[in-house]
């Protein structure tokens, strides 16, 4: 069953041009690192290579998630959010 998140994350990668372009670089990244892994063996300069492209691709996904965060904000209705879950006054306990 789709999550709200699952559905927002669709949502820009059909309609949001920089979010589809993250999603993008994060996935080929994510190809490099999976043939890097592979491999039997890595030198040091793949190995360098290797933390290069993760730090790299958590870098990407920190900015979809603030990207997912900020729509996310927008996207929720006033009677949903943080401040009208309050605690109920006096009268209404």
């Amino acid at each position: 069953m789709p999550t709200a998140s699952h559905e927002l994350r669709e949502h820009l990668l059909r309609t949001n041009t920089e979010f589809r372009e993250l999603w993008e670089q994060h996935h080929e990244l994510d190809v490099q690192i999976a043939e890097m892994v592979d491999k039997p063996h890595l030198s040091e300069d793949e190995q360098l290579e290797e933390i290069r492209l993760k730090k790299q691709k958590l870098q990407l996904k920190d900015r979809m998630e603030d990207l997912l965060r900020r729509h996310a904000d927008v996207a929720i209705p006033p009677s949903t959010s943080a401040s009208s879950m309050s605690v109920s006054s006096p009268s209404q306990r």
